[in-house]
């Protein structure tokens, strides 16, 4: 017979168990409900620290009206029926009964400070997975006018919410995350990309004393291994005082090994010899490609150590600053490309050589028909 579902069932039966936070925050206000007085140990805790709308507002509340003197308030619940009604507008579903019942599940008041620490311990944590998932998102917005600026901003935004996230908690031993973050599947490279990186090595090829500019580029920087060989080939000969055209870069690749690799002779040569437009401005393209991919893996990665509840608050701290000094080298090289040359080393260039912009489409098509 066909399975049928429970119509008796209760779909409130499959939600997620509350987290450990849940409790703290129902902890600390049932221990300033049954001891306002302890509202003046508790600092730097704001209602949108909570992770439930009802606990911030009956915080905001706790913290706008006056406490009650203790023997008052033994004797008289006025103080809480107060507190319900300056919180009711904000949360309606608050009820009497829910304000005792956080009293009732509060283990000691005295430890109202630490279950506060824990409560901005995890709204850090929500906060800094929000600072990274921007940043990821940020890297791969396609509609961005200048995608590198924006995306190194963001990095900067989180860096300095880092900054301030380290001066709230003591460090503690095992300040490194022990989360285990997934590799990012390799995908294959767009063709986009793989046009950049051959009209780079072709424009290379044509105009070879640029490369003395170009060591802000590097072979990790390409998608395709082929291409970063064959750059390397070029880099190679320019360094040498070599003669450099296709004929000279297939024999550098020849010994360095590329032709055992079943690479044809011929498709080497077809793919240096279509040059169009400057080897920097298809440089630039390369390293801000590889700059935003870098962007990505930090910003992934940051997130899988903000997801983690394992984690604590020096552990986020330190093992989010590491991620980010990965770009650091990165933006440093990105930086060193898009810089003017200071007056003392700019070299005169011939119009041939002179950076231009992208080549018209027919251009393109036509590269990519040489495939």
């Amino acid at each position: 017979m066909p399975h049928r579902p429970d119509q008796h069932g209760d779909d409130l039966d499959d939600a997620p168990p509350p987290r450990p936070v849940h409790y703290a925050e129902q902890s600390l206000l049932g221990a300033l409900l049954l001891e306002p007085h302890r509202l003046a140990d508790i600092d730097a805790l704001h209602p949108d620290h909570f992770s439930n709308h009802a606990h911030g507002a009956l915080w905001q509340a706790m913290r706008t009206l006056p406490p009650p003197a203790p023997d008052t308030h033994r004797s008289s619940p006025d103080w809480l029926n107060t507190v319900l009604d300056a919180a009711r507008p904000h949360a309606p579903g608050l009820t009497a009964s829910y304000l005792h019942t956080l009293i009732q599940v509060c283990p000691w008041p005295k430890h109202a400070p630490t279950y506060a620490r824990m409560i901005r311990a995890d709204h850090a944590r929500r906060t800094l997975l929000v600072h990274a998932e921007c940043l990821a998102q940020t890297s791969t917005d396609a509609t961005l006018p200048n995608p590198a600026a924006t995306t190194l901003a963001q990095a900067d935004t989180l860096a300095q919410f880092l900054d301030a996230l380290a001066g709230q908690f003591a460090p503690r031993p095992g300040s490194l995350p022990h989360t285990v973050v997934p590799a990012t599947p390799a995908g294959r490279p767009g063709e986009e990309a793989l046009d950049e990186e051959r009209l780079l090595l072709a424009a290379a090829t044509a105009h070879p004393a640029e490369l003395q500019e170009m060591r802000w580029l590097q072979p990790d920087d390409f998608t395709l291994p082929l291409h970063a060989a064959v750059w390397q080939c070029l880099t190679a000969l320019v360094r040498n005082g070599e003669p450099v055209d296709c004929i000279t870069v297939l024999w550098e690749a020849q010994h360095r090994g590329l032709l055992a690799d079943g690479l044809d002779p011929r498709g080497l040569i077809d793919l240096i010899s279509t040059p169009a437009g400057s080897p920097e401005y298809w440089g630039e393209q390369v390293l801000q490609r590889a700059l935003l991919a870098r962007a990505f893996d930090v910003g992934t990665r940051i997130a899988a150590y903000a997801q983690d509840p394992a984690n604590t608050p020096h552990q986020l701290v330190t093992g989010s600053r590491r991620a980010l000094a990965d770009l650091t080298t990165l933006r440093t090289r990105w930086h060193r490309s898009t810089s003017p040359p200071t007056p003392a080393a700019r070299h005169p260039r011939s119009p041939a050589a002179s950076r231009a912009g992208p080549p018209p489409r027919a251009t393109a098509v036509s590269a990519r028909a040489l495939r």
